[in-house]
Order: C-alpha cells, then structure tokens, then sequence
C-alpha cells in the first residue's frame, strides 16, 4: 500500500474515532436526559402556564405522543449537552494540522461559540418565550378554549431555543470571518438588505410559516446582525488602523 494510501487510511481512521467520540457524547447526555425528561417538561411548560393562568395541563391525543415528546426532549437536550463535546472533538481533528496560534484560535471559537448558544438559548426561554405565548394564548377567551397539545408545544419551545441559540451566534461568526479576511469589513453593510430578506426567510422556515413567530424570531437577528457590524467596524477597523501606523 502507498504512503499517500496509509496516510489517508490513518485520518480516516481519526476521524471516524472523533465521531464515534462526539456521538457517544450525544447518547450518553441524551440517557442522562431521559430520566430527567419528565421534570424537563415540567419546565418547559412554566412560560405557557405563566401566560395562561387558567390553563392547567396539556393534552395528548395519539397514544406515543408523551414517550415520543419525552424522547424528543432527551435527545435534543443530548444534542444542546454535548455541543461543547461535538466543537472540541472537530477542533481536536484539525488541530495537528493548525499552527500554535491557530490551535488558539480554535480553541476559542469553540469556547465563545458554545457561550453564544447558552446565552441565545437562555434568551429565548426567559425573554421570548413569554412574550409570545402571552401574544398567542390571548385569543382564548369567551368560545374560544386553547388545548394546548404536548407534543406541539415542546417542539416549538425547543425549535425556538434552539434557532435562537444558533442565531446568537451571527455577529461572533461575522467578525470570525471579517478577522480571517474572507471577507472585508464593509462587506455586511454594503450587502444589508440581502442578508436581511436571507433572515426573513429563514426565520419563516424556522418558524414552520407562522407569522407571528417568523416576527418574532426576525426582528432579533435583525439586531444581531447590526450587532456583529458594530462590532466588526470597532474591532476590526481598529485594528486595521493599528497595523497600518506599525507599517508607518
């Protein structure tokens, strides 16, 4: 067999130990969730009885509906647990191939990376998620009874926590790209309205063609995505300015 051949066969074999790694990282967490599924959707649905007072349990009708929404929730919360697992094992593939300050680099993407997905997802469970099942559970009233079902109410709490935690991570990934220089700092800001009709539409999808939501879910990348140009124009400038008087 050629070297070429060995040399592959060995990071193949590197990877598919990284993987196999990152993926019992997800079992396991995902194991441990399962016996927590229960108290977990007990605080799921703390935002919807605090929006809706009157409201006191949720229904289900199909008769898996329950262990497959308790099996929903043990994975996804697997999936959020073990993110940390997942970033440093792609790191650890990678990085016999990086530079010493590249390896830097890396290691603090996956830090800053994994903090901006706690935080987005904290934001949406303690920020957004009342405010919009407020909005939406004010239609009930007089002939107008809400019956929550539990499977659909879990998955749009998780499917929103989990767009926000990826959603929180826009401006980190666009001064990442400005500070690599695949981009020029400017870039974001001469291409605005196209990123912008970008964001309206994914947060349609994200939001299964719910308007509320998509408005809900739009209007903070909105923000973020003014967020990261600020920060790209303060960093990055900045430092652009820097080298140049260096080179003066």
């Amino acid at each position: 067999m050629s070297p070429l051949a060995d040399h592959f066969g060995d990071h193949l074999k590197e990877l598919r130990r990284r993987v196999s790694i990152a993926f019992a990282a997800v079992v396991l967490c995902s194991l441990i969730a399962y016996f927590f599924s229960r108290p977990l959707s007990r605080f799921l649905v703390v935002p919807l009885f605090q929006a809706s007072p009157d409201l006191s349990s949720l229904v289900y009708t199909n008769l898996t509906e329950a262990f497959v929404s308790y099996l929903k929730i043990s994975v996804l919360v697997g999936l959020t647990a073990a993110f940390p697992v997942m970033l440093y094992e792609a790191w650890a593939f990678v990085s016999p191939g990086l530079h010493k300050h590249e390896k830097k680099v890396a290691l603090a993407v996956v830090f800053w990376a994994t903090l901006l997905f706690g935080f987005g997802v904290c934001f949406a469970y303690f920020v957004i998620m009342p405010q919009a099942l407020g909005f939406l559970m004010s239609f009930a009233g007089e002939g107008l009874q809400a019956l929550p079902k539990l499977d659909s109410y879990l998955t749009f709490v998780i499917r929103s926590s989990l767009a926000f935690g990826l959603s929180f991570e826009i401006p980190f990934l666009m001064v990442a790209a400005g500070k690599t220089g695949l981009v020029p700092w400017g870039y974001f800001s001469r291409q605005r309205r196209y990123f912008y009709l970008a964001i309206v539409v994914l947060a349609f999808l994200l939001a299964a063609g719910d308007v509320v939501s998509t408005l809900l879910l739009a209007l903070p990348l909105f923000v973020l995505y003014e967020t990261g140009i600020l920060v790209m124009r303060i960093f990055i400038r900045k430092a652009d300015g820097a080298g140049q008087k260096a080179k003066e």
